[in-house]
């Protein structure tokens, strides 16, 4: 490593240079930038070393954003693999928290904002689309598929419905587009519902249950259980489906509506996956470091959502609510698969099906 530039040198530069720079090279403004290292030193643990804790946490934050290898990163930071991949891992656990119970930032990041869900979320109570009729709402949950190099061996298993070997990852979140909860490392052909049924069933998960009369927006691979709303079956439901030909009953205009408030959370995903190349293109690492990566790219994606000022990518969204990510195409469901041992039918969730399509079918 000969360059007269070395990384911190470089680092200097950017951080002192023109705000495009940051927003190219670490995906977030470089204020917010340097809050995240004084985060991660001040409150988690990050220590300094021969190497600043700006340098590793920009090695880090590099990776993730251009889904660059070791050696690409030593060529850029002017490092030794070795150093690369000390800095890289440091970080890596104090954001994730591995070997303390996952108690790190990532924690912290994901969860909700309001712990008992009692307010309204304020992208309901404003749209007159989903308000009164949505209101007790508190997120949405789905799958997305995350590419995962796996051993030949183990490809069959994390090959599902994708043409590629995944993780298929569960998650939820709120209205502002913020990771509320996620259930990484599960295998590409792991059905939906039994992630999701794994999730709410675990205890030390700690996932974020709607407390009583609450629901969260759930697609039809799902179960169909109280606290979680599913579309009508066998009913036109995605967006583009009612584009030459509006809805004809209740239950269309219902589909309709729980289509277009669930699809913040496969905006939510766009976001994440066109913010952190590393997602679509992960290098040779363990499966156990994908799987923290992976949480490290959700918490700062959560991290960018709550401190950022003026971030792009949010800004495309807001400014085109109904944009969802090529990526992020509708899923099909087998109905064989998804109603039998798995489906579990809520007489009370019916109901507010029900109340909600009819009023929705009032007003159309």
């Amino acid at each position: 490593m000969t360059s007269l530039q070395t990384g911190e040198s470089w680092m200097m530069e950017i951080l002192n240079g023109h705000y495009a720079r940051s927003k190219n090279n670490f995906r977030m403004e470089k204020e917010l930038f340097i809050e995240l290292c004084n985060d991660l030193e001040l409150k988690y643990g990050l220590e300094r070393s021969r190497v600043t804790i700006i340098e590793k946490v920009g090695i880090f934050v590099y990776a993730l954003a251009k889904g660059a290898s070791n050696r690409d990163l030593g060529e850029r930071f002017q490092r030794s693999g070795e150093t690369i991949s000390r800095s890289f891992h440091e970080v890596l656990e104090i954001i994730t928290g591995r070997s303390n119970g996952f108690k790190g930032f990532a924690r912290d990041m994901i969860k909700p904002t309001d712990h008992t869900f009692q307010s309204i979320p304020s992208h309901i109570l404003h749209d007159e689309r989903y308000m009164p009729y949505f209101k007790d709402c508190v997120g949405c949950i789905d799958g997305t598929h995350i590419v995962a190099c796996v051993p030949e061996a183990d490809q069959m298993r994390y090959r599902g419905r994708k043409t590629f070997t995944s993780f298929n990852v569960m998650a939820a979140c709120d209205f502002d587009m913020c990771f509320t909860f996620i259930s990484a490392g599960w295998e590409g052909s792991a059905h939906d519902s039994r992630i999701f049924l794994h999730a709410i069933n675990t205890p030390s998960l700690n996932f974020p249950k709607p407390p009583e009369g609450k629901y969260y927006l759930v697609d039809k691979g799902y179960p169909d259980r109280r606290g979680y709303l599913v579309p009508y079956f066998k009913t036109r439901y995605h967006q583009n489906q009612f584009e030459n030909v509006g809805p004809n009953n209740a239950k269309e205009v219902f589909n309709r509506a729980h289509s277009s408030l669930r699809s913040c959370i496969e905006r939510s995903f766009g976001v994440l996956k066109k913010r952190w190349k590393i997602l679509n293109a992960m290098p040779q690492f363990s499966v156990q470091t994908r799987i923290d990566i992976i949480i490290a790219a959700f918490a700062l994606h959560n991290y960018i959502r709550k401190n950022a000022q003026d971030d792009d990518l949010f800004n495309i969204v807001a400014q085109h609510p109904d944009y969802v990510p090529l990526d992020e195409l509708p899923d099909v469901f087998d109905d064989d698969i998804n109603h039998g041992s798995h489906r579990e039918t809520s007489l009370e969730m019916k109901n507010i099906r029900n109340n909600i399509a009819s009023q929705l079918w009032m007003m159309h």
